[in-house]
């Protein structure tokens, strides 16, 4: 197995391996080129997130400026939005549903590292994909870290800290994010 499939697969694997090194040189270069886009080229920034995500729905809009580690492994349905300095370190793969918005500073994280201090200094890395569902609204500066599901219809409140899975219809908020409400 090569270290690309073990890295999606959330396998330990090493980040040194050079078609990843590649792989993230060439997703910084595609985002460098991204965010230096401006309002008129609208057409253009689709074009260019099309070719640089796995997948996406046909409406989708991201502010510059953006971040991703590889690009390939994040998939967006119909009507995504993302505001400003979106980061979004897709190692393992990231679903994201249709309709959902993510306000400006939304980071979605992926990548992991051992616990173990040895393992750690190795350089080894896992991952652990993140999923979000339809009619999601994550606010602004609001952190979703690896291995999370987030169901449909829920509200994230800004500068959450969303550390375990949230099901449908809820508001969470805090560090770490807990229920605030239902909603109906």
């Amino acid at each position: 197995m090569s270290e690309k499939e073990k890295m999606i697969n959330g396998e330990i694997y090493d980040p040194g391996d050079t078609e990843l090194v590649n792989d993230r040189r060439n997703a910084r270069k595609m985002t460098r080129m991204y965010n230096q886009t401006t309002e008129d080229e609208k057409e253009r920034r689709i074009l260019m997130l099309k070719s640089l995500l796995g997948t996406t729905g046909q409406n989708l809009s991201m502010e510059p400026n953006i971040r991703f580690d590889y690009g390939y492994n994040t998939h967006v349905g119909e009507n995504f939005y993302a505001n400003f300095d979106c980061t979004i370190l897709d190692v393992s793969e990231v679903h994201i549903g249709d309709n959902c918005m993510l306000a400006p500073g939304v980071q979605i994280y992926t990548a992991a590292h051992p616990i173990d201090p040895e393992e750690r200094v190795s350089g080894v890395e896992f991952a652990k994909k993140v999923t979000i569902g339809d009619n999601v609204w994550i606010g602004g500066s609001a952190v979703i870290n690896p291995g999370v599901t987030i169901g449909d219809n829920v509200v994230v409140a800004s500068g959450a800290v969303v550390v375990k899975d949230v099901p449908d219809n809820v508001i969470v908020g805090g560090n770490p994010a807990r229920i605030i409400r239902k909603i109906d």
